[in-house]
């Protein structure tokens, strides 16, 4: 989800590049489904949460497998592996508004594999979030988890269904937001390799170490529970953010990344399962400035990688204990190195605040927030900021650096580390018209929020695979 993007042949190959075997995006979309064509990459696709309803509709569903499966099924085509029905479709922020749709919609693109001959290499299932399961209160221990109550029933036909086509059990597990937002929590027990907690989690003489350990075999409990102790799970996704938030830093990603992959290398799983060779998504490959905030500022920091494709940090992608920065894109092409900032002969300063407000209700000043990466800037350099972003975002067009007369172009670049006044990708596909059209407004704030519509971009989700 994001203002400008990097070519689908580029991301393609940036995958190629690091020795990602498998990916997961959140539809099929063709522009990006081509960028997958021939790399051999297996890749999950997915009916989207808005489209659940509708491919309960069994002709609907067979629709949807010609369009987006058997139309990639030929030589040079994709490795489609699994379709994902919807994304978190049972959160309980959705209020119960995919409940009675998921498992039909699951049940008739299953079927609709099989019929188009697909389903004994592709299967459908449905990724969770962790908040389907947890633990009675009174018993707070992985051993006691159960599946919530008023999706109880959903779920045993869900997993039922999932133990007989063959799929496995696909869901999202983050530590980051266990932290989040709670002091309280011991930062060390989001971590594999910190301190017990002050109250360590002992359930029957297993200690929990960590709260991804824990977490999971709840999940395991919850299975057995209904009589599918065996179930494959796959983690759909897992990551760390990098900005955002006082806890979303290069620092703590790279340790929880690091933890990760050394579990995964050394095929390590959980108290509940021992021996288990987790699959693992990570979350994501690219920051997304146009992502929802919703959730927090973190949403939009994600990326092991960059806006533009460059690495963030080491990792230990091959599992052979040695981390190093994974290859950055090639051949990304970026606008002219120009940048937008506070004019500092500007007199009519009382307009500063208006269209500050403007600038990043249209583009994602989200690095400015408390013990972000650019938290820590003076007043002036909150306004370049914010106008620069903005200016970045509608592709640098003349009319996109005004703001009342309060902005002026540099070719200096005027970041100060750790914050980065970025200056953003060039998309081939994009038109003067529509940005000079979007960026237009930026003469006098607008009276009512907005954002610069972002164009339809899959978020592509990474899948380690150990050697």
């Amino acid at each position: 989800m994001a203002t400008r993007r990097l070519p689908p042949k580029v991301m393609g190959q940036l995958l190629k590049d690091n020795g990602f075997k498998k990916v997961k995006i959140f539809d099929a979309d063709e522009k990006t489904m081509m960028g997958l064509a021939g790399t051999g990459i297996e890749t999950m696709i997915a009916v989207p949460n808005d489209m659940l309803a509708a491919v309960g509709d069994y002709r609907r569903a067979q629709e949807w497998v010609k369009k987006n499966v058997t139309k990639y099924d030929l030589d040079g085509g994709v490795n489609i592996k699994f379709v994902a029905i919807g994304n978190e479709p049972f959160l309980t922020a959705y209020n119960g508004t995919y409940d009675n749709v998921t498992v039909p919609a699951l049940k008739n693109i299953q079927r609709a594999l099989n019929e188009a001959g697909h389903g004994s290499a592709i299967k459908a299932t449905v990724p969770v979030n962790a908040d389907v399961y947890d633990s009675p209160a009174s018993n707070p221990v992985p051993s006691a988890g159960k599946f919530r109550d008023d999706i109880a029933g959903v779920m045993t036909d869900m997993v039922r269904f999932l133990n007989h086509s063959g799929a496995p059990f696909s869901v999202n597990i983050y530590p980051f937001l266990s932290l989040y937002g709670n002091d309280d929590f011991p930062i060390d027990y989001a971590f594999f390799d910190g301190a017990p907690p002050p109250k360590p989690v002992i359930d029957n003489g297993i200690n929990y170490t960590n709260v991804f350990d824990a977490n999971f075999d709840t999940l395991v409990s919850a299975l057995k529970k209904i009589g599918f102790g065996d179930l494959p799970v796959v983690i759909g996704e897992v990551g760390w953010p990098t900005d955002g938030d006082k806890h979303a830093t290069v620092p703590y990603a790279q340790r929880f990344y690091s933890g990760l992959l050394k579990r995964l290398a050394a095929r390590q799983g959980t108290p509940l399962r021992p021996r288990a060779r987790i699959e693992v998504y990570l979350f994501g490959l690219m920051d997304e400035d146009a992502k929802s905030v919703a959730p927090g500022n973190f949403e939009r920091h994600w990326g092991i990688f960059t806006f533009d494709g460059r690495p963030k940090f080491p990792l230990d992608l091959r599992g052979n204990g040695r981390p190093a920065m994974p290859a950055p894109a090639r051949g990304v092409r970026y606008l002219p190195r120009r940048w937008c900032v506070l004019n500092p002969n500007a007199t009519n300063t009382t307009a500063l605040a208006d269209n500050v407000g403007y600038a990043c209700s249209r583009a994602d000043c989200t690095a400015l927030g408390y013990g972000c990466s650019c938290g820590a800037l003076d007043a002036t350099g909150n306004a370049s900021y914010a106008f620069n972003v903005y200016y970045q975002a509608q592709g640098q067009v003349p009319s996109a650096c005004d703001f009342q007369g309060l902005a002026m172009l540099t070719d200096k670049d005027v970041s100060q580390a750790p914050c980065n006044f970025s200056v953003q990708v060039a998309e081939t596909h994009a038109t003067v018209e529509t940005a000079a059209a979007a960026a237009a407004e930026s003469s006098a704030p607008a009276t009512l929020p907005a954002r610069v519509a972002a164009a339809a971009v899959l978020a592509l989700v990474l899948m380690l695979v150990t050697a």
